[in-house]
């Protein structure tokens, strides 16, 4: 098993035309900017703060529940349940999966869904919403494409949800969740706030935790999660087959609740669990142990040592 070098994908298909009516209009473009933008810059603001003052405890306490609800909210949620079904799930499941992957405020779940399975569609290919080889392979075009995967895609023509996402467009509650994107928006944002002032009893506790328990970890989230479209495309190991270049980059394992193990997620889309090899953390598999353990999943669909076995290359290769 050894680090693929980087080389350019298969031959690109003709483009996929864009509908009109799946256009960002500048008002949606200005909100996306501003959702990215001010997370960002309280992210680089917290690395000389971390060293001074205004980090207690309870900020840590809060900031980490925090990521961690939203975070599977979006892996287990958003990614294994709604995108791909990796198991199946009891309603009350499925309404506080589409709620905790909301408030990770990374787009209202119907669209996000329907971006990640066009992702899958077009892996690496033209009409992949956010291949890092959209312009090449050199070093200019992959620094170019860096951005698109990372950031850029996310100001370019919408996916159609109905195209993609015809099963959640149709259920009334979920698109319902997907519709009400801004209440998950502000509650995300509050609880943090609401928390930290309460449990301190003053108003700087709140002023902190909403610092570190809503902008710094929606920053954090952010680009965790952007990092999975942009550098698992570029670089890692690929033990597995696929048609894409897609690789497991270890050290985002942790902070990414798993989904850093792509090469194997995208040899075998519909897996309950990505890391398949032993020490390979993925939380987000374990949080849907337990909740088959506690009967709130069911029909589960855990990669055995067969599918492992046929979806691994040979040694050497």
């Amino acid at each position: 098993m050894t680090d693929t070098a980087v080389k350019p994908p298969a031959e690109l298909e003709a483009p996929v035309p864009v509908d009109p009516s799946d256009v960002k209009t500048a008002w949606q473009q200005l909100a996306l900017a501003l959702f990215i933008a001010v997370p960002f810059v309280a992210l680089i603001v917290a690395v000389p703060v971390l060293w001074g003052w205004g980090l207690s405890w309870q900020d840590v306490v809060i900031a980490v529940a925090m990521y961690v609800i939203t975070g599977h909210g979006i892996t287990v949620g958003f990614h294994r349940y709604f995108t791909h079904r990796a198991f199946r799930a009891r309603r009350w499941v499925e309404v506080s999966m589409a709620i905790a992957g909301s408030m990770a405020i990374q787009g209202p779940i119907v669209r996000w869904v329907a971006d990640h399975r066009k992702h899958h569609r077009f892996s690496d290919r033209s009409g992949d919403p956010h291949s890092p080889w959209r312009y090449g392979a050199t070093l200019a075009a992959l620094t170019r494409g860096f951005w698109h995967s990372h950031i850029g895609w996310l100001f370019e023509a919408q996916t159609s949800q109905e195209k993609f996402a015809p099963d959640l467009c149709k259920d009334r509650v979920i698109s319902g969740i997907s519709r009400s994107f801004p209440l998950w928006v502000a509650l995300s944002i509050l609880i943090p706030p609401v928390v930290g002032g309460l449990w301190l009893w003053s108003w700087q506790g709140a002023l902190w935790a909403f610092f570190w328990g809503s902008l710094v970890r929606v920053a954090v989230l952010h680009h965790v999660t952007f990092s999975i479209n942009s550098v698992c495309h570029i670089t890692g190991r690929r033990p597995f087959k696929t048609s894409d270049e897609s690789g497991n980059v270890w050290w985002l394992a942790v902070p990414s609740m798993g989904e850093a193990w792509h090469n194997f997620h995208h040899a075998a889309p519909g897996s309950a669990r990505h890391g398949v090899k032993r020490f390979q953390i993925d939380s987000s598999a374990l949080v849907i142990r337990a909740m088959e353990r506690l009967r709130f999943v069911h029909h589960v669909r855990w990669p055995d040592s067969g599918l492992i076995a046929k979806r691994r290359l040979p040694v050497g290769t």
